[in-house]
């Protein structure tokens, strides 16, 4: 499974990739604008093309997602074309993340317009970023459209389902993949127990129908999630750095690093300072 940051800022973005272990960048225009205002804020002469294009050649050779607004097709279409010409060029790595859905409610209109811009935009060869995945027929019909990726929002599904249930939590508490029991049965969101069902459902499908879009997990919110979303057959995890830095952390790692310390050999210590 590939593993992306999902950040904004610079730092991050260079403190993971010199990890050894990064395949791409998710962000929004929420988090370049907060990324911005900050270094603005810090005294730093700064806008937000030359920002992007920071991000952009920091992550060069892997891929960077960038953010339509428009909810509505000729909008988002528009958007998605000027965003991949005006920043593809500097580092060769954008894709262009489309809402699967940009309705603000049942009666709108615009409800396949997000699938109309993902199906001309990737006509043209842009690749697609679909967002707002929370059922796995949106991500057959945006995998359908032409999408290179389809992002199940995970953490966002097991929220959902605790504000249902009445259940207080931190973003952070792990929810089972195999769901809740409330009273005789499991909650669920029209058959959806959880956001790693909502992945294994997906891949379920992708796989038997031969489907090449990749699923890109987002939303995870703890190690455990991040394992259970690679066993559910998740191409690709998007994570803050914060819970990147925990995928090493065991208490027994800890406990054993002391271990060997404490029982090092001086000669062979001695040994390895002189091969250095």
């Amino acid at each position: 499974m590939k593993i992306f940051i999902d950040s904004a800022t610079v730092s991050e973005i260079k403190k993971a990739d010199s990890y050894g272990i990064l395949d791409g960048v998710t962000t929004n225009p929420s988090l370049i604008k907060r990324a911005v205002d900050s270094l603005k804020k810090a005294g730093k002469n700064i806008d937000m093309q030359r920002y992007i294009e920071d991000i952009l050649k920091t992550a060069k050779g892997t891929p960077v997602s960038l953010e339509v607004i428009g909810a509505d097709a000729d909008t988002i279409i528009a958007e998605g074309k000027a965003l991949f010409r005006r920043f593809n060029s500097i580092a060769n790595n954008v894709v262009i993340k489309v809402p699967v859905n940009p309705a603000f409610k049942a009666d709108d209109t615009t409800h396949f317009d997000g699938i109309k811009a993902i199906k001309a935009l990737s006509a043209q060869g842009i690749p697609i970023n679909c967002t707002l995945i929370f059922t796995p027929e949106q991500a057959i019909l945006a995998a359908k459209a032409g999408a290179m990726y389809v992002s199940p929002f995970a953490g966002r599904v097991d929220d959902d389902l605790r504000k249902i249930s009445g259940i207080e939590f931190d973003k952070a508490d792990y929810y089972p993949s195999e769901g809740m029991v409330r009273g005789e049965s499991i909650i669920s969101d029209n058959g959806v127990v959880s956001g790693i069902d909502l992945v294994s459902q997906i891949a379920h499908i992708f796989a038997a129908y031969d489907i090449k879009t990749e699923i890109l997990a987002a939303s995870l919110r703890n190690p455990r999630q991040v394992r259970e979303a690679a066993f559910a057959g998740a191409d690709i995890a998007t994570l803050p750095l914060s819970v990147i830095e925990t995928l090493l952390h065991h208490h027994k790692t800890f406990e054993g690093m002391k271990s060997f310390t404490d029982d090092i050999v001086p000669a062979y210590s001695g040994m390895l300072k002189e091969l250095r």
